[in-house]
């Protein structure tokens, strides 16, 4: 079996923090492109872990629709702007930032002072302008998530002074993968995958895939987990019920038999071949008009369309 590795074609940090990598697969069978790209794609988006603030406390805020003085944006804004702040963390406990500064000021992510294990990757993102000598004080609650958390209510039950946040703590922003068709002298087709990954700069792009790829792994190794797994115990059967329990719930009409015999089983209201199984071969022979030769083509049927003998037969074998 071949060994596939990913092979690093490109990494690039752009100005504003993202961070670029394109990576390649060579050596994939038919098909197998289009499985690993679409399964990594939606792990990278979907399943990788992030930090983000979560709630703000803002000193002298009580809700979301006030302003304050001197300050140039009003808190909606102020809270937009926090929600682009990127943050590495190393940790998945609930952490605590703050931000104390006095203007006139352009207040930007340098200035929250976060505990140890949290750093912030863009330094440099804007909040807001305070354009007097005003003091501005805001308590940050950083949280660890997956996803999406949109803020379901506006203020937190633990702490009324606290603004929850729509919270965005996907790492990954981006990711497209390309198939190329691989032709050898033997005309024989292999294809490699190209993926390209954009990340908010909190994990490099060929972090994430090998996160991604871990995450799979152990998908598909608790499927196959068996030390967990409840045994799973087959009744004990004879073999006539083994034979035919299966089919006990067909109509007759699935045999096909000729008219003689299918209208003389209908009479003796035998509809399915259950019914049917309920009688011996002595017992099919003594039904009105039935003779010996519907008889066989019943038995005939039974064994050549559903392997099934009757009770005589398996007696005498």
């Amino acid at each position: 079996m071949t060994n596939f590795y990913f092979k690093p074609l490109k990494s690039e940090k752009l100005q504003s923090g993202v961070c670029y990598g394109q990576f390649l697969i060579n050596d994939l069978q038919p098909g197998q492109g289009i499985t690993i790209g679409n399964h990594l794609r939606r792990v990278l988006l979907g399943d990788l872990e992030g930090t983000a603030i979560s709630a703000v406390r803002i000193v002298g805020i009580r809700h979301e629709f006030a302003t304050i003085p001197g300050v140039r944006e009003d808190i909606l804004e102020i809270l937009l702007n926090l929600k682009g702040i990127v943050i590495k963390s190393n940790t998945r406990d609930i952490k605590f930032g703050r931000l104390k500064v006095q203007g006139p000021l352009v207040v930007t992510a340098d200035l929250i002072s976060l505990p140890n294990g949290l750093e912030i990757v863009n330094k440099n993102h804007y909040i807001a302008t305070i354009s007097s000598s005003i003091n501005l004080e805001i308590e940050f609650k950083i949280e660890h998530g997956t996803g999406y958390k949109l803020a379901s209510q506006m203020f937190v039950d633990e702490d009324k002074s606290f603004l929850q946040i729509d919270s965005i703590f996907m790492p990954v922003q981006k990711v497209n993968f390309k198939i190329e068709n691989v032709y050898d002298n033997e005309s024989s087709i292999t294809e490699r995958l190209f993926i390209e990954i954009w990340t908010n700069g909190s994990i490099k792009p060929i972090d994430a895939l090998k996160k991604a790829c871990q995450m799979i792994i152990t998908l598909f190794t608790s499927l196959i987990e068996t030390k967990n797994s409840q045994e799973i115990v087959e009744p004990k059967t004879n073999n006539n019920s083994l034979t035919i329990e299966p089919y006990t719930n067909i109509a007759i009409e699935e045999l096909q038999l000729s008219v003689r015999a299918y209208n003389c089983l209908k009479k003796a209201k035998i509809h399915t071949v259950g019914d049917l199984l309920q009688y011996s071969p002595e017992q099919l022979q003594e039904l009105k008009n039935f003779g010996r030769k519907s008889a066989d083509e019943v038995f005939s049927t039974l064994k050549n369309k559903l392997n099934i003998i009757l009770k005589k037969d398996i007696q005498n074998d």
